[in-house]
């Protein structure tokens, strides 16, 4: 697959070749929703927590005599038919992760991208950096790739400048080629791919089933 080269202003510059079996191949759904929900899933902190009829304090004396008195039997007042007792079958806390298979995630990743580079909103920009860390010359760069949503970046070594510059940016995520993140790659209105990531994503996953 052909995909143009630009700059940093958003003028075309050269073609570059990326590999078909990373973004040419044929799009798994499948593996898109199974990578997405792991991710969701987690993500989840499994920190809520109900009190159950033994932890609620209170007396345990029988609030009334058994018969007699017209009402209800009741036997305490942590049961979760009283207001204030216990709850049952309420949420507790709990692990929602769990482990997806390696080959299942890649697979994932390379149809998010084969999805993605058949977008016109798909786009290989040169090699930059922002050498400040100032939100306003990222801002500049981006200027000159509108999106109407999400923007996502993906880049080819971990730089903390340019992920500082973006820190204030609304809508930007920032990706290292060999840690993507299938929910915002797949939710991303527009990708950009810096170059050199662009050859490493092809190497990455190109060798891999």
């Amino acid at each position: 697959m052909d995909k143009k080269v630009y700059s940093k202003e958003g003028k075309e510059l050269r073609t570059i070749e990326l590999a078909d079996a990373v973004f040419a191949r044929e799009v798994s759904e499948g593996s898109i929703w199974h990578a997405i929900r792991n991710e969701l899933a987690n993500m989840r902190q499994g920190t809520a927590k109900v009190k159950t009829r033994r932890e609620v304090r209170g007396s345990t004396a029988k609030p009334w005599r058994q018969k007699g008195t017209g009402r209800a039997r009741a036997g305490r007042r942590q049961s979760p038919l009283w207001r204030g007792g216990g709850v049952i079958f309420g949420p507790q806390p709990r692990d929602y992760s769990y482990h997806m298979p390696k080959k299942l995630k890649r697979l994932a990743m390379k149809s998010i991208l084969s999805l993605k580079a058949s977008d016109e909103n798909f786009r290989v920009v040169e090699d930059f950096s922002v050498e400040s860390g100032k939100t306003r010359d990222l801002a500049a760069i981006l200027k000159n790739f509108p999106s109407d949503g999400r923007t996502v970046v993906i880049l080819g070594e971990d730089d903390r400048l340019i992920k500082r510059a973006g820190g204030n940016i609304k809508d930007l995520r920032f990706l290292t080629y060999n840690r993507l993140r299938a929910h915002d790659l797949y939710y991303g209105k527009n990708i950009l791919v810096l170059e050199g990531a662009a050859k490493k994503l092809g190497e990455f996953y190109g060798g891999q089933a």
